[in-house]
């Protein structure tokens, strides 16, 4: 088991390993800034970049935000925040959107064109993502948000600018690393004595998630498993991707071939909530593993559909008896919420995330602009400008994914202390204010006191 978590560690590690593309729905392409709306150039303008800010600028604490926690009552955290002497981008932005929610259009629109000269794509990592919130904001005044979203996914990409943005994010961050890591870690440690194995990944991406797990399963001392999996993705998703799920399956048998590993693929293209056990083949003599990958939380839960379609397709994955099930989320609170709150619970956990990028990639890189616009600005506009079923990115904490999991009757699995050292081992090439916290047997990855991403492996 240590040869093959070694194996794991190493592949992953490796400089010249292939960069996974995320599995956070990355539809937004094309190398040039989207034109979406007429009202919408406001923002993300050539002139928005050369405006220099009037206002004085946050100093910051913790990440890019104030210091108070994030788990902290969120109605708490607007007031202290508003309460704080001088004014910042950070508190601007929060008057603009405490205008927009009680409705006072007059001082929002004034705020607005206060804002606009504060924000820039290429400033402050506060003032970057300003620029993002704020034309959230505006999205949200102007009943756009919707629009703007579906437009962003369902375009299809005319090149791979999108791959090489979400490689990029890979290489100068260590997110997308630390929950591959953490879940192919779990799954091999819990199928270690297994010779056949089934993996379900609901939002199977590009598939590379995967390439790490099959090399490490492909040196096994005792010779390879089989190796099965079923490959989901969204219908939206698949459109654009372009061939989708046949160029994840010729990566996965063309691995299969090169490892001399035995292996088979399946592609779904479904919605996650509409998957079946009957569409899953499931096999007697099969150890079954299943993966949510920064996927769950576009699942709309009670708050959205009575049917509660989170919690019941928990109920279902649990029905199939897998030996492991693995989920990697963000660590916000964003799903239920009121407007204002999720707003700065938005602002302080990308304000971490901004500041992150920055530690990374020189404040006048055009590759930086690209990964932001490109791969984070749709899911902000989402949270910001959306709501009832036009809001996908619904995120929970920790707890209350441990809840759902408990009683959709679930029991932790902690992941191997083997696996967290060699996770450390990854951060340690990255800067030293990345964070790892290890909590009832799962682990947090945050940046300065701000957790992001949270692993965890249930049975």
């Amino acid at each position: 088991m240590k040869h093959a978590l070694q194996e794991l560690g190493t592949v992953l590690m490796a400089p010249d390993a292939v960069k996974p593309t995320t599995s956070t729905d990355p539809e937004l392409n094309e190398n040039k800034q989207p034109q979406l709306t007429k009202q919408r150039s406001r923002t993300w303008t050539h002139k928005t970049q050369l405006e220099s800010p009037t206002i004085p600028q946050p100093q910051y604490t913790c990440g890019g935000h104030t210091n108070i926690s994030h788990e902290d009552r969120p109605e708490k955290r607007v007031r202290e925040v508003r309460k704080q002497s001088g004014t910042t981008v950070k508190q601007l932005l929060i008057e603009c959107a405490a205008a927009l929610s009680e409705n006072k259009i007059e001082e929002f629109d004034l705020l607005v064109e206060k804002a606009h000269r504060a924000v820039s794509i290429s400033g402050e990592p506060i003032q970057r993502l300003g620029a993002y919130m704020l034309e959230g904001l505006v999205a949200r005044h102007e009943s756009s948000g919707t629009n703007i979203y579906h437009g962003l996914r369902s375009r299809k990409p005319e090149s791979k600018e999108l791959l090489s943005h979400m490689g990029i994010l890979y290489d100068i961050c260590p997110y997308f690393k630390f929950g591959y890591m953490a879940a192919n870690g779990a799954i091999a440690d819990a199928l270690k004595n297994e010779d056949r194995i089934h993996i379900i990944d609901f939002q199977i991406a590009q598939g590379t998630q995967w390439v790490t797990l099959i090399q490490a399963l492909a040196a096994r001392p005792g010779g390879p498993p089989h190796v099965r999996i079923t490959g989901i993705n969204d219908p939206v998703a698949e459109y654009t991707r372009g061939d989708g799920l046949q160029l994840v399956e010729k990566m996965l048998l063309g691995m299969s071939k090169k490892f001399s590993i035995p292996l088979e693929f399946k592609g779904l293209s479904v919605f996650g909530p509409e998957v079946t056990r009957e569409m899953l083949d499931i096999r007697t003599g099969e150890a079954l593993a299943v993966n949510f990958t920064l996927h769950l939380h576009h699942t709309p839960d009670e708050s959205v559909d009575v049917n509660n379609p989170r919690d019941g397709l928990l109920r279902m994955v649990k029905g199939l008896s897998p030996k492991v099930t693995t989920l990697v989320e963000q660590e916000s609170n964003t799903n239920t919420t009121p407007f204002l709150t999720r707003f700065v619970e938005t602002l302080e956990y990308y304000s971490a995330m901004f500041e992150s990028i920055d530690a990374t990639l020189k404040r006048d890189s055009k590759e930086r602009i690209d990964v932001e616009q490109h791969c984070l600005a749709k899911d902000i506009v989402n949270i910001i400008a959306c709501e009832e079923k036009d809001r996908v990115e619904r995120h929970e904490l920790l707890g209350k994914w441990r809840s759902r999991l408990s009683m959709a009757g679930f029991k932790p699995y902690p992941l191997s202390s083997y696996v967290n050292s060699v996770i450390k081992t990854l951060l340690s090439y990255y800067s030293s204010k990345y964070t790892m916290v290890e909590k009832d047997g799962a682990l947090l990855l945050g940046w300065k006191s701000r957790n992001l991403i949270s692993a965890s492996a249930w049975h």
